[in-house]
């Protein structure tokens, strides 16, 4: 079904097409598959149909995929860097990916699809994998999280867990690729909801009138706070795109720095 995991044929771990077709071989009348689904691991004989001279499974096999987002931290110390502030799910079966391993990219806006209530938008980017920016290790609940190459000559920030209701501002990318603030005003601050812990809404004409509102590609965007990194853009709110989630900076460093263990 749509989501299920393999991880063996004829007992031999696979991660990606060439791995199965490999462990297949030629042998097309007792290959067994292993897969998992939800949290349960199930054996199945797989079946094969002779269309046009070649054997076919009828399957159809992903194991890479690619999206864009917004880089939130780069810890220079570490060299760990945290973005999205969310999971990232298969697309088709809204299952977690589990990633085991990947890499990312600097990227340039290339268009907005402007969010408009009951449908949010999106940035459009050209991604330049000429310019590998960094490994991904872990892909979690409150972000994907990996090492950097090179170390950011950005200036400093401090963070801060002291968040409060009112006047705030996100950074992210213009269509020029110029990184600039956005205000914003928090309505609500909930630290128990650790994935939605900021509730806020957009302020900045600016901002909704080049993209409707908040827009998938814009998670990860961090929010400032008198000055100080307080969290990042998770998520917008479907029926009205001028608003949306964040997550706590501090929640994000945390994850973050679970990948050194």
């Amino acid at each position: 079904k749509v989501g299920d995991k393999i991880v063996s044929v004829n007992d031999i771990k696979v991660y990606n097409s060439n791995d199965l077709v490999s462990a297949i071989g030629d042998d097309t009348d007792n290959v067994k598959v292993t897969y998992v689904r939800g949290d349960k691991t199930y054996t199945d004989k797989l079946n094969f149909k002779l269309v046009d001279g070649s054997y076919k499974t009828g399957l159809y096999i992903k194991s890479k995929t690619i999206g864009i987002g917004t880089l939130t931290y780069i810890d220079n110390d570490t060299m760990i860097y945290g973005s999205l502030g969310h999971v990232i799910n298969d697309s088709k079966s809204g299952v977690v990916i589990d990633i085991k391993d990947g890499f990312s990219y600097d990227a340039r806006i290339s268009s907005f699809t402007r969010s408009v209530d009951g449908n949010p938008g999106s940035k459009n980017a050209d991604i330049i994998k000429d310019n590998l920016f960094g490994s991904i290790v872990s892909n979690t609940n409150y972000g994907i999280y990996g090492f950097v190459y090179n170390k950011s000559n950005k200036e400093r920030i401090e963070v801060s867990d002291n968040i409060n209701v009112g006047k705030a501002y996100i950074l992210t990318s213009d269509l020029n690729n110029d990184v600039n603030e956005y205000e914003i005003n928090i309505i609500k601050v909930d630290k128990k909801n650790k994935d939605k812990s900021i509730y806020f809404e957009v302020l900045s004409r600016e901002l909704l009138d080049m993209s409707g509102g908040i827009v998938q590609g814009m998670s990860g965007s961090p929010i400032i706070q008198d000055g100080k990194l307080i969290g990042c853009v998770t998520r917008v709110l479907v029926d009205d795109v001028s608003k949306g989630y964040g997550i706590s900076i501090i929640t994000m460093l945390e994850e973050g720095d679970k990948i050194l263990r």
